[in-house]
């Protein structure tokens, strides 16, 4: 064999070899995670996974924190498929475009969903005063006395904000809207009585309805939740349907080969799961899920369609 024969070979051997070898050799260096804002739920989320696939990966995994915005997406869209940049975003990341003009990247296009990693239920929860003790009061109190009731609220697009939102929608009632910066003053002024209603994080709002300082009524969860086992859904108590939950993704790039997807989603997952890794997330507030990359992408599609719709209606835009 001539040395042009030999080299015409290696090439293809290379070429289709050149996935084997990513798989064998991956992680090698680095793995950066991009996480929007800091000290939030997808913030506690990335380091923890962070810190338990160092020692797996045998990598350093350092997280990333970016402004609250497009920014950490972008950035994750625009990286090579190579595994080494990882976006952990709640559904704000995939609600964007619907929030704002310009967007830079498109949500469904320009990423490789890997896994749905927890989700965290909001608790509708009532100022004590309130003559409100179920869910079905509450919408008959807010259509007798339309506007004259307010809920808390987080930024535009944030889980506690759609989650009011969806809840007036489908109530058919006027609850207006006070907006802050930093969702637990709400919660503060909610039990002060300044704010009357609040849609909020369940492990955050549980212990001052055990103690009396607020009342619960529901929880914003398809299914009860071990975070709130005392109360029902609000689908269940009064509004068929309704669900709204704050949930944080695991993203790649797009085009990131499938060998290294399943690699990266199985460690999380197997991380994950794990019993005391689970109690860390619960007491955070939030619950493990581990989706598979594919019913990741079904919660990006099926969430952007249900969303887009109200917040179009309701001429919500970014803060």
């Amino acid at each position: 064999m001539n040395h042009f024969a030999r080299t015409f070979f290696l090439i293809l051997f290379l070429i289709f070899h050149v996935d084997a070898f990513s798989a064998d050799a991956f992680p090698s260096r680095t793995i950066r995670i991009l996480v929007p804002g800091s000290g939030g739920g997808g913030d506690f989320a990335a380091r923890l996974i962070a810190q338990g696939l160092a020692a797996t990966f045998g990598q350093q995994l350092v997280v990333d924190n970016r402004p609250v915005g497009v920014i950490p997406a972008d950035i994750v869209a625009k990286s090579l498929p190579d595994g080494y940049t990882w976006l952990l975003s709640a559904s704000t990341m995939w609600l964007s475009p619907q929030l704002q003009p310009g967007v830079p990247y498109d949500p469904q296009r320009d990423f490789s969903p890997i896994t749905l990693a927890v989700m965290s239920p909001n608790l509708l929860a009532v100022h004590p005063s309130l003559p409100v003790k179920t869910v079905k009061e509450l919408i008959v109190l807010a259509r007798t006395k339309p506007g004259a009731l307010n809920y808390g609220s987080g930024a535009a697009g944030s889980s506690n904000h759609l989650s009011g939102e969806l809840f007036k929608s489908m109530a058919g009632v006027n609850i207006v809207r006070v907006n802050y910066k930093n969702p637990s003053q709400a919660v503060t002024d909610l039990i002060s009585g300044r704010v009357h209603v609040m849609f909020y994080n369940a492990a955050t709002v549980a212990p001052f309805v055990q103690s009396g300082k607020l009342r619960g009524l529901a929880v914003t969860s398809a299914q009860p939740s071990a975070l709130a086992p005392q109360l029902p859904t609000i689908a269940a108590a009064g509004l068929p349907g309704y669900e709204s939950v704050a949930t944080f993704g695991v993203f790649g790039p797009a085009k990131l080969p499938s060998n290294l997807i399943q690699q990266i989603h199985s460690e999380i997952s197997r991380f994950i799961n794990k019993a005391e890794i689970k109690q860390k997330f619960f007491n955070a507030g939030s619950e493990v899920v581990a989706s598979t990359p594919e019913d990741l992408a079904v919660t990006v599609r099926t969430d952007i369609a249900k969303l887009a719709k109200l917040i179009k209606e309701n001429g919500i835009k970014a803060d």
